[in-house]
């Protein structure tokens, strides 16, 4: 299993180990981490899960698509260059250790 690292909007961190193949939305709602709200359910439609993705593990994802683009840009927290829906990001042992910061709000 690969770990997941959220880092909430105070700076509190929380390592989670989450299977491959995995969403970082998923295994946030299913370990109680505070600020994913996932109100559609991972189905990219609604920003809740949005998360700050650390720098040195942006690139290894794979680009976003135009649906969770658009949806980005009606999140509650202004959107940066490593803004991404944690309903689009499977886990893979590559991913190993991901730090993902959760904005202030989610709606």
């Amino acid at each position: 299993m690969a770990k997941v690292i959220y880092v909430s909007a105070t700076g509190e961190a929380r390592e989670v180990d989450v299977p491959a193949g995995m969403t970082v939305m998923a295994a946030a709602l299913k370990n109680g981490i505070d600020g994913i709200l996932a109100e559609c359910g991972g189905v990219c439609m609604c920003s809740t899960c949005h998360v700050f993705v650390d720098e040195k593990f942006f690139d290894k994802l794979p680009p976003a698509q135009d649906t969770e683009e658009a949806v980005l840009e009606i999140a509650a927290i202004e959107r940066r260059p490593n803004s991404r829906l944690s309903c689009q990001i499977k886990m893979t042992d590559a991913l190993d250790g991901l730090i993902v910061r959760l904005p202030e709000k989610q709606r």
